[in-house]
């Protein structure tokens, strides 16, 4: 089969699909790590109202993916960046979104961990640090009070109003007295919100590191894990051979996740991905191959996905959910390409092309007909063929 696609030097080129066949696994059994898939939302096509402000998620074809990755073996990371929390999905909709996830994954009996911040309170002149703690609050016994886990996230409000280290000791010290049952702390980096720039009180990554490794040692029977996205292998590995030994290391590195996983001899991380939506099927079975020793068939599986995710995730990275969510449409589960917000529009048409063939060369078009089709209209809208 053969599809012209797109260069940017506004030529186009024959790409043959067919010579790679996509990966296929019915059911995820692997034990070994605990992975978490940051999964997306997907935007109701059919609500006749501002998609910039007032976007409606489709739930049930929401839930489905989740369910889908349920069935592969991951737990769903719910209501983050991926699903477009605070960049489109307010906390309104993400209350919505996190009560259906959690009354299914008891449904079917899978794992949801859920994101609890402080994105209801507007940033703004004379925000307290009692404003903060009290947002952060509200989600958090919203989630708890559904029987939920919580992943606790970077605060935006508290970047914006806190001094120093001390803030964040003082209010994650607070929240974390508070919860019934261990969380997932979260730490995403500036490449992911620039807004978090300088969180923990210091903009060198090392200094702030060393203010949440204090966090987390004076609070360690209040927290599973933390999930770090810094796009830094060697970052990680330092900060994971300090943490205490109940306390996990959760990857977010979307470039770097193959190694990170498979650890060293002083330990390995466990994995909460954004990239883990796109790739289901092949990470599932490298990560089966990990369980059993064959080492060399998981890193022959994950490394064919490292180009296609560090596409994805290239700068302007807070844009990757477009490439998630394309991805998600090219393989036939859902029948658009809109996004909450018109984030649909963040990446380029050449990017999508791109994109389309880094995941047949992957093995993650399950159906290459189907996903050359979509790829056209794509670019038939772009005016491009």
């Amino acid at each position: 089969m053969i599809i012209k696609l797109p260069r940017s030097d506004r030529s186009l080129y024959d790409y043959e699909l067919g010579r790679h066949e996509p990966v296929r696994l019915a059911q995820g059994s692997f034990q070994s790590r605990t992975a978490f898939s940051a999964a997306h939302v997907v935007c109701d096509p059919w609500a006749d109202s501002d998609p910039l402000n007032q976007a409606k998620i489709d739930m049930e074809a929401t839930l489905a993916y989740r369910r889908r990755l349920w069935s592969l073996g991951f737990a769903v990371a719910e209501a983050m960046d991926t699903a477009q929390r605070g960049m489109g999905l307010g906390w309104d909709g993400a209350k919505e979104l996190i009560r259906h996830s959690i009354a299914e994954a008891k449904a079917v009996g899978g794992h949801v961990a859920s994101g609890a911040g402080t994105d209801h309170l507007a940033v703004r002149p004379g925000l307290t640090l009692e404003q903060v703690e009290a947002a952060y609050e509200e989600q958090v016994s919203y989630i708890e009070g559904l029987g939920g886990h919580i992943i606790l996230m970077a605060s935006r409000a508290l970047a914006a109003v806190a001094k120093g280290p001390d803030d964040y000791e003082r209010v994650y010290g607070r929240i974390l007295s508070q919860v019934s049952r261990p969380v997932i702390l979260h730490w995403l980096g500036d490449m992911f919100d620039p807004a978090l720039a300088g969180y923990w009180g210091h903009k060198d990554v090392d200094a702030a590191m060393q203010v949440c490794l204090n966090i987390i040692r004076s609070n360690a029977d209040k927290i599973d894990g933390i999930k770090i996205s810094l796009l830094d292998a060697d970052k990680e590995i330092v900060m994971r051979r300090q943490l205490p030994p109940n306390v996990r290391m959760y990857t977010g590195d979307d470039f770097n996740y193959p190694e990170l996983i498979k650890g060293d001899e002083a330990g390995y991380s466990h994995a909460l991905l954004g990239i883990f939506d796109a790739i289901a099927p092949v990470a599932s079975k490298a990560l089966t191959a990990l369980d059993e020793g064959r080492t060399d068939e998981y890193f022959g599986l994950m490394n064919k996905t490292l180009p296609l995710s560090r596409h994805i995730f290239q700068k302007p990275t807070y844009a990757y959910k477009t490439g998630v969510v394309f991805m998600a449409y090219l393989n036939g589960y859902q029948p658009h390409f809109r996004m909450i917000g018109g984030a649909e529009g963040a990446r380029s048409a050449i990017h999508l092309a791109e994109l389309f063939v880094l995941a047949d060369e992957a093995g993650l078009l399950s159906d290459p007909e189907l996903a050359a089709k979509r790829m056209n209209l794509i670019l038939t809208l772009s005016g491009m063929n």
